[in-house]
């Protein structure tokens, strides 16, 4: 996780420094003379070499945990991500609940049902659902839903009412990632032998999918989720400027606008930090899932712990003798 950071820290700062335009002619304006606008490229430190302001942005980042401070409000960019940041992650929370609990549903039922209507059904709907974008969706959603019928807001986030157009809009791309993994996953556990001795001892289909299918398909599944996760996390960067949501992803937007660049980088580092984050839950998780993956850890740990055991033993053996 600390390399993958640190890759994204250098790459994100030195898109910045060499991407055109000059955040001080946004600050200042058209009006600035030239000697203030020299004072002010003195003052944020953008007349020293690149080298210079990346190991400067470095330092500061790993010993004080400094991102900057925001050229356009004058705040610490740490504020301002974290002032956002609950906005997006609910948002997120909301999308992802919606995209795994309708993707296994529908993933379980086309396996189970394969070749049916509901099959091909469950596989179109995913196939278009991957190819709309989501900004495109959200629009037409504003555009049905908000503007004709006037049953959600347009715009805004402040209430349940407010989240469910973004929601889905957001929610699309993954639910249709995840029926198409739990359906190939399915599909490959309902041929399994312990699958047919489960309905041969009288178990119905419901409880022999719920009980050993679906438990048997986690793994696939959940890494899907986790990486849908992260990619919802920083793909709503679009969705939340067309429904004027106050997120993570206006803040972005906002920025790059204005050139405003410790903004720009900070956040951009915090949706990378929480991407990690997921992708370390998502393993610690698979231990709990898989008895197989847990055992990898617990054999060593076991095994060290009777040799522990016979070490202390042979040495308490030992002073008994000498004692003798």
């Amino acid at each position: 996780m600390i390399p993958t950071m640190f890759f994204v820290m250098i790459l994100v700062f030195t898109i910045n420094y060499f991407s055109e335009g000059d955040p001080v002619s946004d600050i200042l304006g058209p009006e600035a003379t030239q000697e203030q606008y020299d004072q002010k490229r003195e003052e944020l430190g953008l007349n020293d070499p690149y080298h210079e302001q990346l190991f400067r942005y470095v330092k500061n980042i790993v010993t004080e945990f400094d991102f900057g401070t925001s050229y356009k409000t004058g705040k610490p960019v740490i504020e301002e991500v974290l002032e956002r940041f609950p906005t997006t992650l609910l948002l997120t929370l909301c999308s992802m609940a919606i995209a795994t609990v309708l993707g296994v549903l529908l993933g379980v039922i086309s396996a189970v049902k394969q070749y049916s209507v509901l099959d091909y059904l469950a596989t179109l709907t995913s196939l278009v659902g991957v190819s709309i974008p989501s900004f495109w969706l959200g629009l037409m959603l504003m555009l049905v839903f908000a503007l004709q019928l006037g049953w959600f807001p347009a715009s805004g986030f402040y209430g349940p009412k407010y989240w469910v157009l973004p929601a889905i809009a957001i929610a699309v791309i993954p639910l249709s990632t995840i029926t198409r993994m739990t359906r190939s996953a399915m599909l490959e556990v309902v041929r399994q032998d312990y699958m047919r001795t489960a309905k041969a001892k009288g178990l119905s289909e419901t409880q022999t999918i719920l009980k050993h299918g679906l438990k048997n398909t986690l793994i696939p599944v959940i890494t899907v989720i986790g990486i849908q996760t992260g990619r919802t996390l920083a793909g709503s960067i679009v969705v939340e400027s067309i429904f004027s949501i106050p997120g993570l992803g206006s803040l972005i937007v906002n920025a790059i606008n204005a050139r405003n660049y410790p903004t720009i980088q900070g956040s951009i580092l915090f949706c990378a930090l929480t991407f990690c984050i997921i992708n370390l839950l998502v393993d610690i998780l698979y231990a709990y899932i898989d008895p197989r993956i847990k055992s990898q850890y617990i054999r060593p740990r076991m095994r060290r712990q009777v040799l522990e055991q016979k070490i202390a033993g042979a040495v308490s053996d030992g002073n008994g003798k000498g004692e003798a």
